[in-house]
């Protein structure tokens, strides 16, 4: 369970605040769909206080968590943006440097960097 993940694709937690249930659904499901993501958790409740064109703002929103790969960053980044109603998506990647082998491994394999996809 601390192993640290030295694969050649390695794991990365991404989040991304969404303004309601159902972006983040949508984004969610287009995601995991089409192996951009292996999981997507949303955690409803989240409020954001942030200076948006010059105003200071506080909005709830829904925060997302996806666990997909480096391999995959690139396309997920892409599609992400094309979903997303906000102007500015929040998308930030954390590396994983330590997790459970068996579930890292199943992140790599259901992501479209490693798994074959299937049509």
């Amino acid at each position: 369970m601390t192993t640290p993940s030295t694969s050649p694709s390695p794991v990365l937690l991404c989040y991304c605040s969404c303004p309601d249930a159902a972006s983040a659904q949508a984004i969610a499901a287009a995601l995991v769909d089409e192996r951009l993501a292996a999981c997507v958790s949303r955690l409803p409740g989240m409020h954001s206080t942030y200076r948006w064109q010059g105003a200071l703002t506080t909005d709830s929103e829904e925060l997302l968590l996806i666990k997909t790969t480096t391999a995959c960053l690139g396309a997920l980044t892409t599609r992400l943006l094309q979903l997303h109603p906000y102007e500015l998506p929040e998308l930030i990647a954390v590396p994983v440097q330590y997790g459970h082998d068996a579930y890292l491994d199943w992140v790599r394999a259901n992501t479209a960097g490693q798994a074959r996809r299937v049509t």
